[in-house]
């Protein structure tokens, strides 16, 4: 098993940007501000003599504001289950109450420890340090997080305390074919992802709150079900651009986006006491545009009387539905009502983005919907579609070939993925479609006439001039 090093401190002393460092990575979300960090981000090492498990946590505050009480769960957790203790401190703010608070209580756990001083940067360090060891944590070891100053002198004071591991190489492989499939969990603020997220898991693994904008980053977190591997991935709610004004939050869509780009399956979550809006449609259609496969889940269901469930379904039907290859579910992600379905209707969904289509198949089914609805005429003549290929997975990729494959209509182009999809039996994955024409070797080129072709053709002009047209 690889070692698991877990970061502490007060908010906005640097923790983010030292994941950032060691990992070698952009998955924390970094900026200027206190408290943008609320759950546990994982990663692995990159930067050492070892691999390891890195755990980037929020800033232990102190306050008692909701909020902060459940982020300092999650530092509590990530404590709990780590080999070694890193506990930053902020040169430039010196050595706060905070942070003997702080001391006191990782002392407690008994678990080897390292006093690191971050933003040593510009400062002289032979001033700055004696200050911590007021501390009592031992020797402070100084370092700037944001330019790399000092990470291999930390490092290997860390691994030296470390017992050694043989089978570093090994677990370092078996994290990585650990992914399996990846799955994001999108929609609007509030709509209960976390808590969705939560319930797959079994745990608290990720705050929960009813403020909307709780989660802000993007939490990969990998776990097994069913003899497979997954990957959940965490993602800030997103609204409507007009209404995103905080600068984090636009890095916290920006990050979701690329978790979107990243994944290979979608689970759409809508909140069904607020209804089925605008920006829900906007989300669906951003995943599609991607090319991921796509769950839906309607959650908050359980607190729905009759009429509120079919006035539901009717806005689904009208909203959303351009989503009709998708499966979707009516759930309650704090009960867990229908929540051990969907994946299975992930695993479908996958299935049917990564198949392989043979060949023959398509070119079979091709000449069928032809002969079943011929494509429209094009200046008299008709357009031919010849044959299929695939040319892409994740999503599919239907390739065909004809003449004037230019021409063809928007409503063809749907009547012939419909009929792909139901005839394949693709579902939960949208399917795209490209045509292609051969190149008409004898464009540009002039037919040069013989010297008979050009006597019958000059006859014909005379013929023409004396009896008119």
């Amino acid at each position: 098993m690889l070692p698991v090093i877990t970061l502490v401190g007060r908010p906005n002393v640097g923790k983010s940007t030292l994941f950032n460092r060691l990992t070698r990575s952009r998955h924390a979300l970094v900026a200027d501000y206190p408290g943008l960090t609320r759950d546990r981000q994982y990663g692995v090492g990159q930067l050492g003599p070892r691999p390891y498990i890195l755990v980037d946590t929020g800033g232990l505050s102190g306050s008692s504001d909701p909020l902060d009480m459940l982020t300092e769960r999650q530092v509590r957790l990530a404590i709990a289950e780590a080999d070694h203790l890193l506990f930053l401190v902020d040169a430039r703010d010196g050595c706060l109450t905070g942070d003997f608070d702080i001391a006191a209580e990782l002392r407690r756990t008994g678990k080897p420890l390292t006093l690191v001083v971050n933003k040593v940067d510009r400062l002289d360090a032979s001033l700055v340090l004696p200050e911590f060891h007021t501390l009592g944590l031992g020797d402070p070891l100084p370092i700037a997080a944001s330019h790399g100053r000092g990470l291999n002198t930390l490092l290997e004071h860390i691994f030296d305390a470390l017992p050694p591991a043989e089978t570093d190489a090994e677990a370092v492989g078996t994290e990585e074919a650990a992914k399996g499939i990846q799955i994001a969990v999108v929609g609007r603020p509030n709509a209960g992802k976390s808590t969705l997220i939560n319930r797959l898991l079994g745990e608290e693994r990720v705050v929960t709150s009813d403020t909307p904008g709780t989660t802000r980053d993007s939490l990969f977190i990998p776990f097994q079900a069913n003899g497979r591997d997954y990957t959940l991935i965490d993602t800030a709610g997103m609204r409507r651009r007009a209404k995103v004004t905080e600068l984090i939050e636009k890095y916290s869509v920006i990050k979701a986006m690329q978790a979107i780009d990243a994944c290979n399956v979608v689970i759409l979550v809508v909140d069904a006491q607020v209804g089925i809006g605008e920006q829900d449609a906007t989300l669906a259609s951003h995943v599609i545009d991607s090319g991921r496969a796509l769950v839906v889940a309607i959650n908050k269901w359980d607190g729905l009387s009759a009429d509120e469930r079919a006035k539901i379904k009717d806005s689904y039907e009208r909203k959303l539905a351009f989503l009709d290859f998708a499966e979707r579910f009516q759930i309650s992600a704090l009960h867990g009502s229908s929540v051990g379905l969907l994946l299975d209707a992930v695993e479908g969904a996958y299935a049917s983005a990564i198949r392989d289509l043979p060949t023959p198949l398509l070119t079979r089914l091709l000449a069928d919907l032809v002969s079943e609805h011929q494509p429209p005429l094009v200046h008299g003549r008709r357009i031919k579609l010849r044959y299929a290929h695939q040319g892409g997975r994740n999503p599919p990729v239907i390739v065909i070939h004809g003449n004037q494959v230019e021409a063809v209509p928007d409503a063809y182009r749907r009547y012939l993925i419909n009929r792909f999809r139901k005839e394949l039996s693709l579902h939960g994955t949208p399917l795209r479609l490209e045509f292609k024409s051969g190149s008409n070797p004898f464009a540009g080129k002039r037919n040069k006439l013989t010297p008979r072709q050009q006597r019958q053709r000059d006859r014909l002009k005379r013929f023409v001039s004396r009896h008119g047209r």
